[in-house]
């Protein structure tokens, strides 16, 4: 392998030679680097941010949940119309590797109850601040501040630096920017059009693990006929969106604690799980609404709007919850009728005032019907920006079984920039990983026998 351009100061130069270059400093990438470092390859490592790892630190705020423990079956069946193209790449490195991995850098890891994999001291700098040891210690070069550009006529790699623009030319290259959200840690999908020009089939980048905005529950029902005729000269109307001023001042920014959400779309797939979401100034967010944020996200695309159903009570069997509103309550108001029966107040019972209206609420058959099954009407995700993850990105048949590019020979892809999602829950960090390993080892075998 040919050695790397002797240097005074990477990260003043205006030209560089290397074997090996990884573009972007998240999961993804430090994987790659660290299978050519452990193969003996000069790396050099260049990001836009001044430090590597932020959306990996973001993560660590909640606890940083590493990978999943449930059995392979059920882990890769949550890379849906994916799992063929991502099973391969966690058969290698799943959750069992990615704990073997982290203890290897001195974390010791355990399994919550959910069985998500965390930390044991709940940390994401400790872990990344031992790997960027691990990495430096093996050689890897990072160049901090570096923008990638594309490519310049020569096929030289071109960066804008602090002190200008920098091209480097590497017969190895492993690209992983990330998607298109929180562009504010680099990960911006400004590489797609780069790509594209390059002719890399690339999947529109979508919002994956995303909240939502309601359908105003006080909006007009049915089509009236300013909508038709708006529909007939092809203007769509725009939907009342958000909850009513009353209840959002009342209760953004607080959780439906044990519900259960159920939802089927238009092509029959479903969805139902218990768990908890947020309520929004103007709709939904949380864990249990990104779990099902796919198939809401393409109902709406397809159809202008997608109703999930809220079981406020799960352990409440239907004919209980009847039984319970139907009981005499005397002198008592409804809303302590409510409490005392069934434990409903706050802000399960606001959002059925919410949907019933007064009239609504004393219909004892519509209560209990919308205390288990209230439907809920999302109309529009929240902008890629605000989302976990994305989906969409550079297509698997635009790949060979390494990652690498097929119109771009010597260039791999890696981590969210592929077309893939997941669910959190482990499943984004574990398949980031193991696809960056899987494209540091593509790139490790190229330098060795590029035809192959």
């Amino acid at each position: 392998m040919n050695a790397p351009t002797p240097l005074a100061d990477a990260n003043a130069a205006t030209s560089l030679g290397c074997d090996a270059v990884i573009v972007g400093g998240g999961p993804a990438g430090l994987m790659a680097a660290e299978v050519l470092a452990q193969a003996g390859v000069a790396v050099h490592l260049f990001d836009s941010m001044p430090s590597v790892g932020r959306k990996f630190l973001l993560a660590g705020k909640g606890g940083l949940n590493l990978t999943h423990s449930e059995p392979h079956a059920p882990f890769v069946s949550r890379y849906a119309g994916r799992q063929p193209q991502v099973e391969p790449l966690v058969q290698s490195f799943g959750g069992p590797e990615v704990r073997a991995w982290a203890q290897g850098l001195g974390v010791e890891t355990f399994v919550g109850t959910s069985g998500r994999v965390f930390p044991a001291d709940l940390k994401a700098a400790p872990l990344l601040r031992a790997w960027l040891q691990r990495l430096r210690a093996q050689g890897v070069q990072f160049h901090m501040r570096h923008r990638w550009l594309g490519w310049g006529e020569d096929g030289a790699l071109r960066f804008a630096a602090p002190t200008g623009e920098v091209q480097v030319t590497a017969r190895a290259v492993v690209l992983a920017l990330g998607g298109g959200s929180w562009a504010r840690l680099g990960s911006d999908g400004a590489w797609v059009p780069l790509l594209a020009q390059r002719g890399v089939a690339v999947a529109p980048l979508r919002a994956s693990n995303c909240g939502f905005d309601v359908l105003r529950a006080d909006a007009p029902a049915g089509e009236t006929r300013r909508a038709f005729l708006q529909e007939l000269i092809g203007r769509t109307p725009t939907p009342a969106v958000g909850w009513t001023p009353h209840f959002a001042e009342r209760f953004a920014g607080q959780p439906f604690k044990t519900v259960a959400l159920s939802f089927t779309d238009s092509q029959g797939q479903s969805f139902s799980r218990r768990g908890e979401f947020v309520v929004t100034a103007a709709g939904v967010e949380g864990s249990l609404v990104y779990a099902v944020s796919h198939l809401l996200r393409d109902e709406v695309e397809a159809h202008g709007h997608a109703t999930f159903h809220l079981d406020l009570l799960p352990d409440h069997s239907p004919e209980r919850v009847l039984v319970e509103v139907r009981h005499p309550r005397g002198s008592r108001s409804l809303s302590s009728h409510l409490k005392s029966r069934l434990g409903l107040d706050g802000i399960k019972a606001g959002v059925l005032y919410e949907h019933l209206g007064k009239d609504g609420m004393n219909d004892p058959v519509k209560l209990a019907h919308a205390i288990k099954a209230l439907p809920i009407t999302v109309v529009a995700a929240r902008p890629l920006d605000e989302a976990i993850s994305t989906a969409g990105g550079v297509t698997f048949e635009a790949l060979d079984a390494h990652l690498m590019a097929t119109a771009i020979p010597g260039v791999f892809c890696a981590g969210e920039m592929l077309d893939w999602e997941a669910p959190t829950g482990g499943y984004l960090l574990t398949a980031s990983m193991a696809s960056g390993r899987q494209a540091g080892e593509g790139a490790r075998r190229w330098l060795v026998q590029p035809d192959t």
